[in-house]
This record gives C-alpha cells, sequence and structure tokens, in this order.
C-alpha cells in the first residue's frame, strides 16, 4: 500500500460549517452500483443553487485540496461523501473538525482529513482565494500545512497518522493480504466448520 506523507496541490476554498454529507453528495446518486463517475455529482445541488460555488470555479477545477469549516461531513454515514470528493480530485482535507464516521471514511480511503485552527483556515481561505495556483502542502510527518510563506499546525489523531503514513489505512487490502492467517485461525476455532 502507498505510504501518505505529504500531499501537496492547489486549493479550493469552502470555509462552511456543518457541511453535511447530503450535500456532498446528493441520496439520489447513492444508488451506484460503484462509485465511478461520483466526482461530478459532487455538491451538486448546491452548485445549481449557486452559480458562484467554488466547486465549478475554472480556477479552482484541479484543487486537491479541500479547506472547510466546523463539523464538516456531518449528517447521515455514507462512503459516497469522500468518494465523490475523491473522484472530484481531491487528495486531502484541511478543515476545524470533522464528523467521525466521515472523518474513519477518508482515512480508510487514503485521504488525511486533519484539522486546523479557525484562524489558520481563515488565512488559507484567503491565500487561496488571492492566488488560486498558489501550492498548500499537508506534511503529515512534521503535522503542517504549508502555504507559500505562511505555515500552521495541524492535528489529526495517532492511529490515523499511523495508518496513512505507514501504508496500512485500507483495512480490505490487509484482509486480503493475511488470508492464509485467517485461515488458519478459522482452523482452530473448535465451532468454525469451514472456510468460504
Amino acid at each position: 500500500m502507498t505510504k501518505i506523507e505529504s500531499v501537496t496541490g492547489t486549493g479550493i476554498p469552502l470555509l462552511l460549517d456543518d457541511i453535511d454529507t447530503d450535500r456532498i453528495i446528493p441520496a439520489r446518486f447513492l444508488r451506484c452500483v460503484t462509485f465511478e463517475g461520483l466526482g461530478e455529482h459532487a455538491f451538486e445541488d448546491d452548485r445549481l443553487q449557486d452559480p458562484e460555488h467554488p466547486f465549478d470555479k475554472p480556477q479552482y477545477q484541479n484543487a486537491s485540496i479541500l479547506i472547510g469549516g466546523r463539523n464538516f461531513g456531518c449528517g447521515s454515514s455514507r462512503e459516497h461523501a469522500p468518494q465523490s470528493l475523491i473522484r472530484w480530485g481531491i487528495q486531502a482535507i484541511i478543515a476545524e473538525s470533522y464528523a467521525e464516521i466521515f472523518f474513519g471514511n477518508c482515512t480508510s480511503l487514503g485521504v488525511p482529513a486533519v484539522c486546523a485552527s479557525r484562524k489558520a483556515l481563515e488565512q488559507l481561505d484567503q491565500a487561496v482565494k488571492a492566488n488560486p495556483d498558489q501550492e498548500i502542502t499537508v506534511d503529515l510527518l512534521a503535522m503542517k500545512v504549508c502555504c507559500g510563506d505562511q505555515e500552521f499546525d495541524c492535528t489529526l489523531p495517532d492511529n490515523a497518522r499511523s495508518a496513512l503514513t505507514t501504508g496500512t489505512y485500507d483495512f480490505l487490502a490487509q484482509l486480503l493480504k493475511s488470508t492464509d492467517e485467517i485461515k488458519d485461525r478459522a482452523a482452530d476455532v473448535p465451532y468454525f466448520t469451514s472456510f468460504a
């Protein structure tokens, strides 16, 4: 698995609080069999209502770092929300705080979701709006966010940081890699009769 020690890219400002998963990807798009194509529908209803939505502005079309607000990803627990952001092009999120399940889904998909102070987010928001081509780096080893000559502290729970930086965030891949050990253990369980 890929170790994720840092992410560098341009930013997209969405410094709003309580962005829920239904706003990130509306419920009508949850009927898909795969996650392919979800990126084009990220924030679809918000974008229809707001012609100035950052996800529609040409200067942010290649952005890979999302700047959010407090309680990002709240609402229902749908993996489709981070999947749609990934497929739009987001590789890292910087926000004030996250809903727990959204945060867990981001981590297991290899998307660092770091927290920063409101003041740092406001400064990042202003920097990105002033210069959309300015690169941002989210450094998980130093736990810093760098943008031009500005540097901010960020936080990430130790278990998520370790999983990302060691490449052990993909729990399904870990299970598949351990198939032989799982079969051996299952054979030792007295009430287990077969392994499918």
